[in-house]
């Protein structure tokens, strides 16, 4: 007996005894849309506070739904994360540690679990892991989505094995898709995995949003000047990546301008919005906006300056929160808000809760519904965060973290440098690195910018941080110092 076989035999047992179904108010079972977008930072809804973009459907969503405020990645990077998504695990269970690996045939996913309890079950869109193919993966009985990254304007899509060239902008062409497959299934139960490429670089907004934002003024991070007090009592290489791949001084190979990068973001998040809205009106056409349980997230965050820095992978606060929305007011009511952590690893057994199925035993993360439906339960205080170099993009280190609710502790591997602490609840720009400052040197070696527990004030923190890292790695198969084969 193989590994999945394995699981499918324990799941099916397991589901026996598996809580009721929490089904609608008409006895059925409870449709399900998970809705993912590609790079969409955490504070880039009109709702939240931004002072110029508008997101009018998002903060339906936010007005109609649950707002969950805290909600993270355990590795900021496509691929990981979105394995994470999948598997219910962490990236060093999972193995997809970068862009380029394939999540393996041996973890059953959620959307195998619920198509082999009765749902009928669609992915469309970027599905991102393993390299450029577009070829259907296992768990789908519908398929849309086409190569690596994709392209903004007249994709080929692999429509169930069959490719054609699509005309028009991607969002309304995933959507459209999405929407007919809602239509043909709108009896249910049914799970639709809506995956988009926007609003990952290069940014492309809809024809009509185009330079809808040109003359705003660009808000700047706290962090964003290169002068020593910013960077005071931060590692190196921070510092050092203004004028790389990932810093606001190289942009992407020097293709963009901070400014014009900042803004052009924000029209194709307006774009995303326009689609997002137009789903949200195939749901309530179909009589489903009720009762059918809709989460979107983010796939990572996005740094928009802080630090000097853009994109994602570190472990900085811009980089690892994520919006997320529950939308299901025949289950939740409305305009309501969470704070509990909750994660990437976390929407597998919270959708197999939705549909009354019991996650598998590899599943890592744990159901967020009894939050959601505002149950006192009690829920987690911190978690492990990771990321592991790569060769493609060698100015950022692997780190390996914790992030509780108070501090974050970066620990970084493969680096002669400084790791970093900050207390999030005085200090959330992340200016003051509280083990930043010390400066040891060895007998007779070089000067060592690594912490050391020595005579500080936050010795016994790190320390106990270290532990717990150390414990959590433990019971999810990793360990403390990483390695690509451990």
């Amino acid at each position: 007996m193989n590994r999945r076989q394995f699981l499918q035999t324990a799941t099916a047992a397991a589901g026996a005894a598996a809580a009721p179904s929490l089904a609608t108010a008409q006895g059925k079972k409870r449709n399900i849309v998970f809705l993912l977008s590609d790079d969409h930072r955490f504070d880039m809804i009109g709702a939240m506070g931004h002072p110029w973009l508008e997101t009018p459907n998002f903060d339906r969503m936010l007005r109609n739904g649950v707002h969950i405020q805290n909600g993270f990645v355990t590795t900021s990077l496509c691929s990981p994360s979105r394995a994470s998504v999948l598997s219910g695990q962490y990236c060093h269970a999972h193995r997809v540690m970068d862009n380029s690996t394939p999540l393996t045939g041996d973890l059953e996913t959620f959307p195998e679990v619920l198509q082999r309890n009765g749902y009928k079950t669609a992915f469309v869109g970027k599905w991102h892991m393993g390299g450029g193919s577009d070829e259907p993966r296992p768990g789908f009985d519908h398929w849309v989505s086409f190569p690596g990254q994709g392209v903004y304007f007249d994709p080929t899509l692999n429509i169930n094995g069959t490719r054609k060239k699509v005309n028009g902008y991607n969002p309304d062409i995933l959507t459209a898709e999405a929407a007919k497959f809602l239509r043909e299934n709108k009896d249910g139960p049914f799970l639709l995995y809506l995956s988009h490429k926007a609003v990952h670089d290069n940014f492309s907004p809809a024809p009509q949003d185009k330079g809808i934002y040109a003359d705003k003024p660009v808000p700047y991070p706290k962090s964003f000047a290169d002068t020593d007090f910013n960077y005071y009592g931060k590692p190196d290489w921070v510092r050092e990546q203004r004028m790389s791949w990932h810093g606001v001084d190289g942009l992407y190979n020097r293709r963009y301008v901070f400014e014009d990068f900042y803004r052009e973001y924000c029209e194709c998040v307006h774009s995303l919005d326009r689609s997002i809205g137009a789903f949200l009106d195939e749901l309530e056409t179909l009589g489903l906006a009720e009762d059918t349980l809709v989460i979107y997230m983010g796939d990572n965050g996005f740094q928009h300056g802080e630090h000097g820095l853009i994109d994602k992978r570190t472990m900085y606060e811009a980089s690892i929160r994520v919006p997320m929305i529950a939308h299901c007011p025949g289950l939740f009511g409305k305009g309501k808000a969470i704070d509990g952590m909750c994660l990437n690893i976390d929407i597998y057994p919270t959708i197999c809760e939705a549909a009354g199925i019991e996650p598998p035993p590899s599943v890592q993360g744990r159901s967020f519904l009894p939050l959601l439906e505002g149950k006192n339960v009690e829920w987690r205080t911190e978690f492990v965060y990771e990321y592991f170099w790569e060769r493609a993009y060698p100015q950022t280190p692997t780190v390996i973290g914790l992030r509780t609710d108070q501090y974050s502790y970066m620990r970084y591997h493969g680096i002669w440098d400084v790791d970093e602490l900050y207390d999030i609840q005085k200090d959330p720009d992340q200016m003051l690195n509280l083990i930043g400052d010390v400066r040891t040197v060895n007998q007779g070696g070089p000067l060592t910018r690594r912490y050391t527990e020595r005579n500080h004030p936050y010795a016994d923190l790190v320390h106990d941080y270290e532990g717990r890292i150390e414990r959590i790695l433990t019971e999810t198969g990793g360990r403390m110092e990483p390695t690509w084969f451990g």
